[in-house]
């Protein structure tokens, strides 16, 4: 039985092959947990809060998103959320972390 708004999926990932190179991998949870829906926003809690960083709240001082800056933006975002529904959900970042994803002019 699962609880409401959980969106399962089993993954399989050999963590033995990195994206490496200028690849960036975002996954919504860590392998053993199920994510969860944000029903009022009308997405996945990950979906949710990766698009409002891509829209700007994840910029920085000089207007740019970077994967890692999207990630230190979502991942607090996504397991504060995801804690206020009794479950655990933990965004992962694999891959190229440096360069630019966008950037708003100033």
């Amino acid at each position: 039985v699962l609880a409401q708004g959980a969106r399962p999926l089993v993954t399989q990932v050999d963590t033995a092959v990195s994206p490496g190179g200028k690849l960036t991998v975002f996954a919504a949870s860590a392998p053993n947990e199920i994510t969860a829906t944000l029903e009022e926003q009308g997405h996945g809690m990950f979906t949710y809060y990766f698009l409002k960083g891509l829209g700007g709240e994840a910029k920085d001082a000089s207007g740019t998103v970077t994967p890692r800056g999207l990630y230190d933006y979502l991942k607090p975002k996504v397991q504060d959320a995801a804690s206020r529904q009794n479950r655990d959900q933990t965004p992962v970042l694999e891959g190229a972390v440096d360069g630019e994803i966008v950037r708003f002019k100033q």
